[in-house]
């Protein structure tokens, strides 16, 4: 099969090499898949470059990409045949011991990382849906049902800030989203949210108090944690929660453990791929439902390249300009 590489960390067009590996072989309870679409997510430059927790190779030679969507081939031992020719969507390939991602054009990948894909659904659109779907979907619903509730979404029109932003109005949640600019709270708007507050220029923690009447949100969704601290204890609500996926802007936060404690917010940090099994059904399946009840909104994705054009990929991931998914296309 053609597939992208690299045996050695760092920048993508010194490390990343493009050639022929074997076809992977599913072994039992895999599924073989045909890919047509492999996402690159953030995580994913970052353990090719060798940045943050990634400073080491976890393997020898690693295909990257962790998301990715095509159609099933092939089964190993104990799964139904009826598998054979389903459309899918996956997540957490190259992940948790496995050193084959979806840059390539197939993958053997446990049936519990796959999930059917929509008719109505691309390829290039299920291949969004893994790590900024998932965590957006988490994100929201981790302290339970939204209905009823306003939730405020920081990066509102981030690849992972968006999917929030329309789970949490799929939920019924009045939502509020952080934007940094016009541009992006047109997006944000697009995607469900009520309101948009631009954090550059507002004054976050006033601007919520004004639009809620003081009473302040039931929950935030945070993309950067540390960074949301400057205002986040001040537009909770008493009894409300914060889901955090990200801490960029501080790795170590310094937390106000009383404020937190007076009005009994809930943190909840989370990284995907250590959620439980159970955790993980719910939520794929649970944006099944929403991609079948709203079938007409739109999946972002935010550019496409050949597999050859892999370094491109990596490259657009990196340069942070995009809105949605970098593809690449394992079959062009």
């Amino acid at each position: 099969m053609r597939a992208a590489w690299y045996q050695r960390l760092g920048p993508a067009s010194e490390v990343l090499e493009l050639g022929e590996k074997p076809d992977p072989i599913p072994g039992p309870g895999d599924l073989l898949i045909r890919l047509f679409a492999s996402g690159v997510n953030p995580a994913d430059v970052k353990r090719r470059a060798g940045l943050g927790s990634y400073a080491e190779m976890e393997h020898a030679c690693v295909i990257p990409n962790s998301d990715g969507a095509g159609v099933v081939v092939g089964i190993g031992e104990n799964l139904q045949p009826s598998w054979i020719g389903r459309r899918v969507w996956l997540f957490n390939g190259q992940r948790l011991g496995r050193a084959f991602g979806t840059a390539a054009e197939f993958i053997a990948l446990p049936s519990k990382f796959v999930t059917d894909l929509p008719e109505h659904v691309s390829f290039d659109e299920g291949a969004t849906l893994g790590i900024p779907a998932m965590t957006a979907f988490h994100g929201v619903f981790s302290d339970g049902l939204v209905e009823g509730k306003t939730v405020l979404v920081s990066g509102g029109a981030g690849a992972v800030g968006w999917y929030a932003v329309a789970l949490a109005a799929w939920g019924g949640a009045r939502v509020i989203a952080t934007v940094s600019g016009p541009e992006k709270a047109e997006r944000a708007l697009a995607g469900g949210a009520h309101e948009t507050i631009n954090y550059k220029s507002d004054d976050v923690a006033a601007k919520v108090a004004e639009l809620t009447n003081g009473l302040g949100v039931d929950r935030l969704v945070s993309v950067d944690f540390g960074g949301d601290l400057a205002w986040a204890t001040e537009v909770i609500s008493l009894n409300g929660s914060i889901s955090a996926y990200a801490s960029d802007t501080q790795a170590k936060p310094l937390l106000a453990f009383h404020e937190f404690a007076r009005r009994n917010i809930r943190f909840i940090p989370f990284i995907l791929n250590s959620l439980p099994g159970e955790v993980l059904d719910r939520t794929r399946w649970g944006i099944n439902s929403w991609l079948n009840n709203q079938p007409e909104l739109m999946r972002p994705v935010g550019g496409k390249f050949g597999l050859q054009e892999i370094v491109a990929a990596h490259e657009a991931v990196e340069a942070a300009q995009k809105f949605g998914t970098i593809i690449v296309r394992p079959g062009d």
